[in-house]
């Protein structure tokens, strides 16, 4: 089975190789260096340290998989360039009708989203909703609070 593919900004692409090489020239160090601390200390079969130095590396190992997976698998999305419809990459501002409320969101790729930072995925209620809309045009999201219905104001 093809591996699902990822799509990132430029941006997202460059942050997760980052991460990348901080865990493979970093963090393995340091857990490596960890584990062979607590095989010092001598008896492993009683050995919480160990234990502990083994289960980080395993998950290390499992996240730096993890991520050149991502890379291997991801497609690099344009900033939504000149464009009258919602794309990837674009920035976009939509309206809540019902309380008149703004709210600012650039739609990216799951692998990247981050709600703190405004960045939703095109998988995401929203972001599946106002994929393809233009300026004034209204979509309903089913959210777990209800129906909410938005209104496209701005395409940056």
């Amino acid at each position: 089975m093809a591996e699902k593919r990822v799509m990132l900004t430029e941006e997202g692409y460059k942050k997760l190789q980052e991460k990348l090489d901080y865990l493979k020239s970093v963090r393995r160090i340091e857990v490596s260096e960890r584990l062979k601390a607590a095989i010092a200390l001598g008896d492993l079969s009683e050995n919480s340290e160990y234990d502990d130095a083994k289960n980080e590396q395993a998950f290390l190992e499992g996240e730096i998989l993890d991520l050149e997976a991502k890379i291997r698998n991801s497609d690099i999305i344009q900033g939504g360039a000149s464009s009258d419809t919602v794309q990837m990459g674009s920035t976009v501002v939509v309206k809540d009708v019902e309380f008149d409320e703004q709210e600012t969101y650039t739609l990216v790729g799951s692998a990247e989203a981050d709600p703190t930072e405004f960045k939703i995925s095109n998988e995401s209620p929203v972001g599946a909703a106002i994929i393809g809309k233009k300026v004034g045009d209204r979509v309903d999201v089913h959210a777990p609070a209800g129906i909410i219905q938005y209104e496209v104001v701005e395409i940056k």
